[in-house]
């Protein structure tokens, strides 16, 4: 028999779109819409077989319904940019699958299903129609079905004429009648105010259409239903006719001209290489026909409220679910357990009560999977609970593999890699206010899912991580880091809530006379923090030069007012009133916040996937942050204190390490010498920048060679050493030539990482982490320029980044190994702060330098400096 099968291709679009996370290939284009209408369509056709196919468009934004009601979708957003960039690849797609496409100007995706349904129903066709929209069950009849899409793109319910029945207890094509009454807030049609579904499906029952009603309202029982009702008749009679599919619309398209072959041809293949969707590549053979069906996750998860210990083996996937952001509160919604045995879910409450699962949890024999092991490490240590035994981490082994995957969903790390059947924890859960923990079951099918996917991922993962020989990247380094990380963030560090307290009041003090002294300057009070109120001031009342405007007026940003700085002693003022009043807000105030009640001490937590280079950042709060330049920036770090008497904070420093690792890198000969001798870079810079001696040096030359050492790292350009000098081009193009004519190695590598980066599409560093770099050959000069820049820095920042990462594990390992009680307490860029005993503080201060100066052997000596005292302001 013939079946045809006719997709809404816009709502389908939509629906890939926003139930999958942003998804990009190497190029930077947008394709999860394009990725989630795949995984559908390769579904559909493996289960309809259909020998007919055909997917369905929308025009444009106006239809012959805008004549009848201009708000008809009115309350629409508009389309993101990044879906919309996507339906040109989907309309390729289904070229290079032999599938017909068809739009019609003034009608929408279903008057053109519709149609075609009803020639194909005529013509003995079995009909199935995959959507969204529930509007579509008005053409359900004997030879049309309709799968009805509920949840993200393959979650789907089919409804006959019976299920419509069973559902709504209506007949599908009183479905217009049901919109007429109730309305549609998706698509803007008004209805009935103040008739839901339930009232209008008791009307439908009871009269059949809308007309009906209408004709018989003096039986419609409830005064006030009834009032609604005949207020509002031509808004229900005009809702109708608007929801009304268009089953007789001018198509030109034939059924017969959607015929369908289920070939696959090298044109799927190389469109499938271009989006970067190895998973769906794998499906297809060399002949180009299509493999198994995407792996499917096992759902059947048994809840339980104990562990038999046949259950616990290993390797084991464990899913540590928590909702709540900040982790450091234990804040656990479940666990999920997936082996070879089966899934498992078990509540928290349950868990921590499970003295044999709590043993397992904590046995380092029985090897455990996990999503993000140091966050669920991080949450069992807060109840109670030493989690070991971690094999494998997915976030970090996603994260090396390309950290632009960083802190995406397991669903879609899962999905891009053929794993289907779990959504993401946004739809599932909510988001934002809406966000809820749902019973009890359907938690368990999500989160066994999880564990089941997780468990699936692994090997997968590992197969990728040994292709780009990462493998010792994340066992040797980000995996053992992790571990670290759990206990540093545990421990925390002590803050003096009474000494922000102080600083706070200190620093009112300093704005109220700020305050006071740009109000004198501007001859009248205003809203310092207007910038309206403050455009006027500065380029009306004062007749400084307006540098740049917007729509609602004059700027006032920062890079606004740096450039007015010396035409009046104003603007330096209110530069200092913004910065200490940012310093308020975020660092006392903000701290205040943060400090833990049961421990008097924060816990910030490190960002260990996140950044591309592989440096590690941190949140809530963020102290790497804190700002040092400034004196009052600086205070703050008094705050934070030793946790016991007799204790001092120590700081221990790494020296110019990107400079040394460009050294290393670049091989240049010159640079190289300059750190072996223990010379002073800057000043070994402008010795030969300048054609000087070193007793000949000025502190200006100095200065000058400094921004240029540090420049050359991150690419700068003549113009950008200018800005940062205040000198022009012309001389700025001097100094950065001198000094690529004084280290040839470094123009050398500048030039080969690039040319290297344009070759293979990313740049590594010395541990071998990877970065892509999807614009290194673009057209855009911008983008390709930035690229570039990128290309030249990643290598030594992410190098940087790699030996106090290492440092951070021999150190922790020396640490437990010398039973010292010293802490390791915080990374800041290249710091590590200490606390330590003052009978350790002799042994601390041979044992630190020692090992981070050794952590990763360079052609040029690693230099460490250290300090201590009782508080971190002290120390450095």
């Amino acid at each position: 028999m013939k079946k045809l099968v006719l997709i809404d291709g816009n709502n389908v679009v939509y629906r890939a779109f926003f139930a999958l996370p942003l998804l990009s290939n190497n190029q930077g284009m947008y394709t999860n819409a394009v990725y989630g209408f795949t995984m559908m369509l390769m579904k559909v056709i493996e289960e309809e077989q259909p020998t007919h196919l055909l997917v369905a468009f929308d025009a444009g934004k106006t239809t012959f319904r805008h004549e009848t009601y201009k708000e008809y979708k009115g309350g629409r957003q508009k389309t993101p940019p990044e879906l919309s960039q996507q339906f040109p690849l989907i309309h390729q797609l289904l070229d290079a699958m032999a599938i017909k496409r068809y739009e019609l100007d003034n009608y929408e995706a279903d008057d053109i299903v519709g149609t075609l349904a009803r020639k194909a129903r005529n013509e003995g066709f079995d009909v199935r129609i995959v959507t969204g929209d529930k509007d579509y069950l008005q053409l359900v009849d004997e030879d049309v079905r309709v799968s009805l899409i509920r949840k993200g793109i393959t979650d789907t319910v089919d409804y006959g004429v019976e299920k419509v029945r069973e559902r709504y207890g209506i007949e599908p094509r009183e479905v217009i009648d049901l919109k007429g009454l109730m309305g549609d807030a998706s698509d803007n049609i008004p209805g009935v105010p103040g008739v839901g579904e339930k009232t209008a499906i008791k009307l439908l029952k009871q009269f059949k259409t809308v007309e009906g009603v209408y004709d018989h309202i003096d039986e419609v029982s409830g005064k006030k239903l009834k009032e609604k009702l005949e207020l509002n008749r031509e808004q229900a009679l005009l809702s109708k006719r608007i929801a009304t599919i268009d089953n007789d619309s001018p198509v030109t398209v034939t059924t017969e001209s959607c015929a369908y072959t289920h070939e696959f041809n090298d044109q799927l293949k190389d469109l499938f290489r271009e989006l970067g969707f190895q998973s769906l590549l794998d499906k297809l053979d060399a002949n180009g026909s299509e493999k198994n069906e995407t792996e499917a996750v096992a759902i059947s998860v048994h809840t339980v409220s104990e562990f038999s210990s046949k259950q616990l083996v290993s390797p084991s996937a464990l899913i540590v679910q928590m909702l709540d952001e900040n982790y450091h509160y234990g804040a656990i919604n479940g666990f999920a357990v997936a082996n070879n045995t089966g899934t498992y879910f078990i509540e928290t409450e349950h868990a921590l009560k499970d003295e044999r699962f709590c043993k397992w949890l904590e046995d380092p024999e029985k090897k455990k999977v996990l999503l993000d092991s140091k966050r669920a490490e991080v949450a069992l240590k807060w109840r109670g609970i030493s989690l070991k035994g971690i094999s494998f981490d997915a976030r970090l082994a996603t994260y090396l593999i390309d950290p632009s995957e960083a802190g995406q969903d397991l669903a879609l790390l899962a999905t891009k890699r053929g794993i289907s059947n779990i959504e993401t924890d946004d739809a599932f859960y909510g988001k934002g206010a809406k966000r809820k923990i749902p019973e009890e079951d359907g938690q368990a099918q999500h989160l066994g899912r999880k564990a089941a996917a997780l468990l699936q991922l692994e090997p997968k993962l590992i197969q990728e991580l040994d292709e780009n020989k990462q493998k010792k990247l994340l066992f040797d380094l980000e995996l053992p880091l992790a571990r670290v990380l759990a206990k540093m963030e545990f421990t925390g560090i002590k803050a003096s809530g009474e000494t922000l307290i102080a600083m706070g009041d200190e620093l009112d003090r300093t704005l109220d006379i700020i305050e006071h002294d740009i109000y004198l300057m501007a001859g009248v009070s205003f809203n310092i923090n207007s910038p309206k109120q403050l455009g006027e001031i500065l380029f009306e009342k004062l007749m400084l030069p307006p540098i740049k405007k917007t729509k609602t007026g004059y700027s006032t940003a920062a890079d606004v007012l740096e450039k007015l700085r010396g035409r009046h002693e104003i603007i330096d003022r209110i530069l200092d009133f913004r910065q200490l009043g940012k310093l308020k807000s975020t660092y006392v105030v903000g701290l205040l916040k943060v400090i833990h009640p049961k421990t008097g001490h924060v816990h910030t937590c490190y960002n260990q996937a996140l950044t591309q280079t592989g440096r590690l950042s941190s949140t809530d709060p963020n102290l790497q942050n804190i700002p040092i330049r400034l004196e009052e920036g600086r205070k703050i770090r008094k705050a934070f204190l030793p946790s016991k008497e007799g204790w001092q904070i120590f700081s221990a420093d790494y020296s110019q390490i990107e400079l040394r690792v460009l050294a290393h890198i670049a091989d240049d000969e010159n640079l190289k010498q300059a750190f072996i001798d223990g010379m002073d870079i800057h000043t070994k810079t402008a010795m030969d920048v300048f054609g000087v001696e070193k007793d000949e040096v000025t502190s200006l030359m100095r200065r000058h060679a400094k921004a240029v050492n540090f420049g050359i790292i991150y690419g700068i350009s003549d113009y950008g050493l200018s800005q940062n000098l205040g000198i022009t081009r012309k001389d700025a193009a001097r100094f950065i030539e001198k000094y690529l004519q004084s280290y040839p190695g470094v123009q050398h590598y500048m030039e080969s990482i690039v040319k290297k980066a344009r070759s293979e599409g990313y740049v590594t560093t010395l541990l071998n982490r990877r970065r892509y770099l999807p614009d290194i050959n673009s057209r855009n000069f911008n983008s390709r320029s930035f690229a570039e820049r990128t290309a030249m820095n990643t290598p030594i920042q992410g190098s940087a980044a790699d030996v106090i990462k290492k440092a951070m594990i021999l150190m922790d390992q020396r640490l437990n190994e010398e039973k010292l009680k010293s802490r390791m307490l915080l990374q800041v860029h290249d710091e590590l702060i200490f606390e330590v005993p003052d009978q350790e503080l002799e042994t601390m201060s041979r044992l630190v330098p020692e090992i981070m100066e050794h952590a990763i052997q360079l052609s040029v000596p690693l230099k460490v400096e250290h300090s201590f005292g009782p508080t971190w302001y002290d120390a450095k």
